[in-house]
Order: structure tokens, then sequence, then C-alpha cells
């Protein structure tokens, strides 16, 4: 790989193989990935509201 240590470099041995890196990674799974896409969408609900408020309500009934 392109990143990996070179072998018997001093500043990889203090660092934990790349599995085990991986590993914790994944445990403490997408917050990121979730907190985006709620975020996206609160922003597409509120612009719906936004849109019925402000572009229906004020149009009245159709007859």
């Amino acid at each position: 790989m392109i990143n990996s240590p070179v072998p018997g470099d001093a500043d990889a041995s203090s660092e934990p193989p790349e599995a085990e890196r991986v590993d914790e990674i994944v445990r403490r799974g997408p917050r990121g990935a979730i907190a985006v896409a709620g975020i996206a969408t609160a922003i597409v609900i509120g612009l719906w509201y936004a849109f019925y408020f402000l572009v229906f309500l004020p149009r009245g009934v159709i007859q």
C-alpha cells in the first residue's frame, strides 16, 4: 500500500497495526454519516414547510 509504514521505521513500532486501527474505527460506528444524513433531512423538511406556508397557504383554497 502507498500509506504503509516503512519496515524498520522507529515511528511505526509505536503505532498499533493497521487491522487494529480499522477495527477501532468500525467500532465507533458511522456517526458522521448519520449526522450528515440527519442535517440534510432536516433541511429538506424545513424547506418543504417553508414552501407550504409561504407559497401554498397564501394562495388560498382551490375552487
